[in-house]
């Protein structure tokens, strides 16, 4: 994990379950729904908690995320629970995270947002709209500041940056690559 190019958190876990535990223990988190979560909320979790705890923030944050994956990596373990007549285990707890937008809900509840969010689905990160809707919603005073990020995850294949745009227009470069911490 890298926060403003330096290095804070270094693995050599062997999956995403092990890195986002250890990630979740070095941070000194103390929250229990963590475990509950599925993957892509655990990874956006992890990395807005680096920028918002440190981070003077009011309740006014908005959260813009996007993603290519959506929540592809959930369904498809919900679809396994479904898909066999004999073996039917349909399973609230993973339906529940069936929606990318849930990790901005979980974010929302730990650091008691209020704001507007959004998570889009994009082929690859697109600034231009990224940095506009940052834009709007300062300039129309719906957020004090917003979180913005491509939060990736789908088989093990991880990638997490995220910036937070302060009201002066200026760029917070708290950015982060989960997947380089991962990999390294």
């Amino acid at each position: 994990m890298f926060v403003d190019g330096q290095s804070i958190f270094k693995t050599q876990a062997a999956d995403f379950a092990e890195f986002s535990k250890k990630a979740y223990q070095h941070l000194g988190i103390s929250y229990s729904k963590f475990f509950k979560m599925d993957n892509l909320s655990k990874l956006a979790f992890l990395g807005a908690e680096l920028l918002l705890k440190s981070e003077h923030h009011e309740s006014n944050t908005a959260l813009v995320f996007a993603n290519k994956s959506s929540s592809l990596d959930t369904d498809v373990k919900y679809q396994q629970s479904i898909a066999d007549p004999d073996n039917y285990f349909p399973s609230p707890a993973v339906f529940v995270y069936t929606l990318p937008n849930i990790c901005v809900g979980e974010i929302s509840i730990r650091h008691q947002l209020k704001s507007e969010n959004s998570f889009f689905i994009f082929d690859a990160f697109n600034a231009n709209l990224m940095s506009g809707y940052a834009n709007l919603l300062i300039d129309t005073k719906k957020a004090d500041a917003v979180l913005c990020g491509w939060i990736e995850y789908f088989n093990e294949d991880y990638e997490a940056f995220l910036y937070l745009v302060s009201p002066n227009g200026n760029t917070i470069h708290n950015k982060q690559s989960l997947e380089t911490a991962y990999n390294q």
